[in-house]
């Protein structure tokens, strides 16, 4: 039985988590946009506590069922700009931004129209920078199920997830299931490791 799942921004500790227990990766594209999921937003840790990063779309024009892979980035809203300084804000203190934000950095200097395509392209640096390697196929039809709630950004978090020393920690307490970039920050080098410790 293939699972797929849906693209997502930055994704979730608990996303990547269950991408590094895939023998195969399979980015389902012919879903359709729904709106308030992690398709195009992410969550860090910012100064002042959860931070919400929310990437702007445009909407297909007599269309009630755009499909994800036809759902393009609105760049008349300086996103990039605004995501990139919070990125820094955020985690210039922490152990490792210094040794990964030159891989994050074109995402956010480059123009970008493709939501699919930036999403799939972080995924992937996302994966090289944890030296996790596993094969990724795109499929375009119905005939696979889909881990939905992956990136549905109103549920329960149902993964055990242990606590690791965050860059504001001492003001707000840990934070769970961030965006990956916060596990990354942190912890570098022994991020995937970390994730291998998670009970989904």
């Amino acid at each position: 039985m293939i699972i797929s799942v849906c693209p997502a921004y930055l994704p979730s500790v608990e996303y990547m988590s269950w991408v590094i227990n895939q023998k195969k990766l399979y980015f389902l594209t012919s879903g359709h946009y729904q709106k308030q999921t992690y398709r195009n937003r992410a969550e860090i840790y910012g100064p002042n506590g959860k931070l919400k990063l929310i990437i702007p779309v445009t909407k297909n024009r007599g269309s009630n069922h755009q499909k994800d892979i036809e759902t393009m980035v609105d760049n008349n809203l300086l996103w990039q700009k605004n995501h990139w300084r919070s990125l820094q804000m955020s985690y210039r203190a922490s152990p490792y931004f210094e040794f990964y934000e030159e891989d994050f950095y074109p995402f956010y200097n480059n123009k970008i129209s493709s939501l699919m395509e930036l999403n799939i392209g972080l995924i992937k640096v996302i994966l090289k920078l944890l030296k996790f390697e596993i094969p990724i196929e795109e499929k375009n039809h119905n005939k696979v199920n889909e881990k939905r709630d992956l990136i549905v950004s109103k549920k329960i978090v149902n993964a055990s997830i242990l606590k690791y020393n965050q860059v504001f920690i001492d003001k707000h307490g840990f934070l769970s299931n961030l965006s990956i970039v916060d596990l990354l920050f942190n912890l570098g080098p022994e991020s995937l490791d970390y994730l291998k410790n998670i009970r989904i």
